[in-house]
């Protein structure tokens, strides 16, 4: 009999599940969900490929995460049978915690991050499953005296970023985001209970870097994809002022909740059962028939936002290095008033920032293991282009019919 589940994914190939506790939590209702959360959001509406989902996410990551204890065990690392299962349960409960449309909604459902979600999930699994995760938490809250193993699960070159970036440039079609996940994962080593890459690895690290700083840009902060996600999050904005104002909006089970109750990670930790269920009741196709049901809503500011994300009838949105002027802001959001109204500019005229920090040297960075033994931190290899720090952009968008400025 077989001892593993085989799925077929479209970047790997077979990808291998063990039967046991790792193919009982892909079975979980709450993992399932995932095949109905978008692991790019609305990037589809620049890239048309991009329909993957955090489903096929959490399994490529768990593909690699098995490559890699493999590569570590055979250059001496000690993994044992039930720290690689650990490790591996972690990062395929990495991002249970996501809701509708991954990172767009992140603070507009629920005041409360993802990761701190996806804890209360495992801790939740966990007593349903008599603690068969206790060192998984361990592992993914970086409590686990091995620390390495932490880092392939949440780190600069852990295995969920490894994934995303090889996903998504192949979904995407974006190839610059490309990287030589094999040879990464092939070059890295435990050295002093921290994970670190061999030196022939450094022109591989290298190219991961820049893949993932061009993948920022071109793809998860395009300014279309960022004007369709600032639309999505206004639009679910008035529809929750609207319901607090007393307002008849049609909306059903767990979207309904959200909407009429403000919630932070406190609510979450003090009413943990009752409101992962609610969550876990949300997905991408609550909001997309939310939104067309919308459509038709007497409100004109919700109606005209519904029909414009359904339609993909977007707003223009311009990028900038530096801040926008304030007499050009004025002047938009004075445009807007005019064709609506003084309440419809906080709902269409979008504005904020968005910073890339595709490498950082503040914590954890990658350490690079040389032949003679040395460890060395990758900002400190002076011939190669690492580049540290955040980088910034501002944004400031409206609708098209207004004009341009």
């Amino acid at each position: 009999m077989s001892k593993s589940k085989i799925f077929n994914d479209p970047v790997y190939g077979f990808v291998s599940v063990p039967y046991g506790l790792l193919f009982n939590l892909v079975e979980h209702r709450w993992f399932q969900r995932l095949r109905r959360i978008k692991q790019v959001s609305l990037t589809h509406y620049v890239y048309p490929g991009a329909l993957h989902t955090r489903f096929h996410h959490a399994l490529g990551a768990l593909h690699l995460m098995q490559q890699a204890i493999e590569v570590l065990r055979s250059k001496g690392a000690y993994i044992s049978d039930q720290e690689a299962e650990a490790v591996s349960a972690a990062i395929l409960l990495h991002d249970i915690g996501h809701g509708p449309f991954s990172h767009t909604l992140e603070h507009t459902l629920v005041r409360a991050h993802h990761e701190d979600l996806s804890l209360l999930f495992m801790e939740q699994l966990n007593q349903e499953l008599g603690g068969a995760l206790d060192m998984t938490i361990q592992i993914f809250r970086d409590q686990y005296p091995k620390r390495f193993l932490h880092q392939l699960v949440s780190g600069q070159l852990d295995m969920d970023r490894m994934d995303y970036l090889n996903r998504d440039s192949f979904f995407t079609g974006v190839h610059e985001g490309v990287i030589g996940y094999d040879r990464i994962i092939k070059m890295l080593a435990v050295h002093q209970d921290e994970l670190v890459v061999e030196e022939k690895g450094i022109y591989s690290i290298e190219k991961f870097l820049i893949a993932r700083r061009l993948m920022y840009w071109q793809v998860y902060l395009h300014k279309t994809v960022l004007s369709a996600e600032q639309m999505l999050v206004q639009t679910l904005r008035r529809a929750k002022d609207l319901v607090r104002g007393g307002e008849l909006v049609p909306v059903y089970g767990s979207l309904a909740y959200f909407l009429h109750h403000d919630l932070s990670a406190t609510d979450f930790l003090t009413r943990r059962d009752e409101l992962l269920e609610r969550f876990a009741a949300l997905d991408d196709h609550d909001i997309t028939f939310a939104l067309k049901t919308w459509m038709v809503h007497p409100d004109p500011i919700l109606s005209y936002l519904s029909s414009s994300l359904v339609n993909r009838k977007l707003f223009r949105l311009e990028l900038r290095n530096n801040p926008f002027e304030d007499r050009q802001i004025q002047e938009i959001e004075a445009a807007v008033a005019e064709n609506w109204s003084a309440d419809a500019v906080e709902y269409l005229v979008i504005k904020g920032k968005e910073t890339n920090s595709a490498y950082t040297v503040d914590i954890d960075e990658i350490k690079i293991l040389f032949k003679s033994g040395e460890v060395r931190p990758m900002s400190m290899i002076a011939d190669h282009a690492v580049l540290p720090g955040v980088f910034t952009k501002y944004y400031l968008g409206w609708p098209k019919s207004v004009g341009s400025f």
